[in-house]
């Protein structure tokens, strides 16, 4: 095979693997599969590379998400959380928004899987809104179910190992350049704007389009005293999470300490997860779609196929060669376009790649341009391209509509609001 059609037919499997992932015409989990099954019977790229996915520390991390988020709901950490904030929570209607909203950016620094997140806090939020009066299908239940999606999505892209596009935004950026993603300079990068700020706008346009009165519930529920089980989870989360805080200190990954906190959760009598739960609490499809990506990342770089794309976009983006606002306004536009047709998991694999030619033209650092994504796919326009949103408006019964109102409104103020406070962000921290 020359090298011209050994290229071609490379472009061919990726191209034809991102159309089947955009458009959601097979199961996410079934096209990575094909993926795989194809770019190795067609020899495309090394095996090595192909499923060079299971080897990044993103595969790993979502499992290990799915793991702990399977042992809090068993042990009864949910239900104990839920009865503990329906009193607080239920005082008015800003405050059960709000709170929900702080919930579920506090539980994401705990729990890395957005899903597994979604699947937890769901039925617990739920629950709270019918406690406090307020019936399932009404305003105020399609506002607590996007406040859960919205909030679990897009505030989560703050914290590097809680989002599933930041996970492969760093596992692209491994592979390609041989960049280890920290937890705490990407904190304090993204926390003011893509945390607090995205927030604000969010808690501000959920209050404007659902309206609702809660009945303020005055005494807690008795519940038994925290069991062995429930304190034995707790310290290990806090070990978990403080690990996690400072790895630029111990320089330990966040997927491996991950991956020994899911370790102590399925151990015999040391844990709280037998066999069974393990099968039925880790989304199997959801690993093998991370996977998917990642590889098909890798064989975007390794193939040249990301320096042609990056290619022909310098060719035709208005880029100036400085750093300048209207450079990182493009740069995120580019983004944002690209996640119409790849969604928030894949904008990242195939941006990344091609990362060190639009610095070089856009006249920002690798890592700045990395970087910039972020505010980017977690602004998504459209309820499709960020798949928590569209699994939480599933679970909460919320019209197609009223998603779709909230997604363009937050889009529309996060661009005119948060787009330059965040620019203005990276200049201060020596980013621009």
């Amino acid at each position: 095979m020359t090298s011209d059609a050994h290229f071609w037919l490379t472009t061919a499997v990726v191209g034809m693997t991102i159309m089947l992932w955009a458009s959601a015409r097979l199961p996410e989990y079934l096209t990575a599969l094909l993926f795989f099954a194809a770019a190795t019977l067609l020899n495309i790229v090394p095996t090595s590379t192909i499923f060079s996915g299971f080897a990044s520390s993103a595969f790993w991390l979502v499992l290990s998400g799915f793991v702990l988020g399977a042992a809090i709901r068993k042990v009864g950490l949910a239900q104990r959380w839920a009865n503990w904030l329906v009193v607080p929570l239920s005082q008015s209607w800003p405050r059960m928004v709000a709170g929900t909203i702080v919930l579920t950016y506090l539980l994401a620094l705990v729990m890395p899987s957005n899903m597994g997140r979604i699947a937890l806090l769901m039925p617990v939020v739920l629950a709270l809104g019918e406690r406090a009066g307020i019936k399932a299908g009404s305003q105020g239940s399609i506002g607590l179910a996007l406040a859960v999606g919205f909030g679990t999505f897009q505030l989560s892209a703050s914290i590097l190992p809680a989002n599933v596009p930041n996970l492969v935004l760093s596992g692209a950026a491994e592979s390609a350049y041989q960049l280890h993603l920290q937890w705490l300079p990407w904190w304090l990068l993204h926390m003011p704007v893509v945390g607090i700020g995205k927030a604000v706008v969010l808690i501000g346009c959920l209050l404007f389009l659902f309206r609702a009165k809660p009945q303020p519930v005055k005494h807690r529920d008795a519940l038994a005293p925290l069991s062995g089980s429930e304190w034995r989870l707790m310290g290990l989360l806090a070990v978990t999470l403080l690990l996690w805080m400072t790895d630029s200190v111990h320089g330990l990954s966040a997927a491996w300490i991950g991956l020994a906190a899911a370790c102590i959760c399925l151990l015999p009598r040391v844990g709280f997860l037998t066999g069974d739960d393990f099968a039925t609490g880790v989304n199997f499809r959801t690993c093998i779609y991370i996977a998917g990506i990642l590889g098909l990342a890798t064989v975007v770089v390794d193939s040249g196929l990301g320096q042609l794309i990056a290619n022909a976009l310098l060719s035709v983006l208005p880029l100036q060669d400085h750093p300048s606002f209207g450079n990182f306004a493009v740069l995120s536009a580019l983004v944002s376009l690209l996640n119409f047709v790849l969604t928030a998991n894949g904008v990242p694999a195939m941006v990344t790649p091609m990362a060190q030619e639009l610095a070089g033209a856009s006249g920002f650092s690798l890592l700045s341009v990395i970087m910039l994504q972020v505010f980017a796919y977690a602004t998504p326009l459209l309820p499709y391209q960020a798949s928590p949103v569209v699994v939480a408006m599933g679970l909460g019964n919320v019209p197609a509509k009223a998603g779709l109102k909230l997604c363009v409104l937050v889009f529309i103020f996060s661009v005119l609001l948060l787009l330059p406070l965040d620019y203005g962000w990276f200049r201060l921290l020596g980013y621009a």
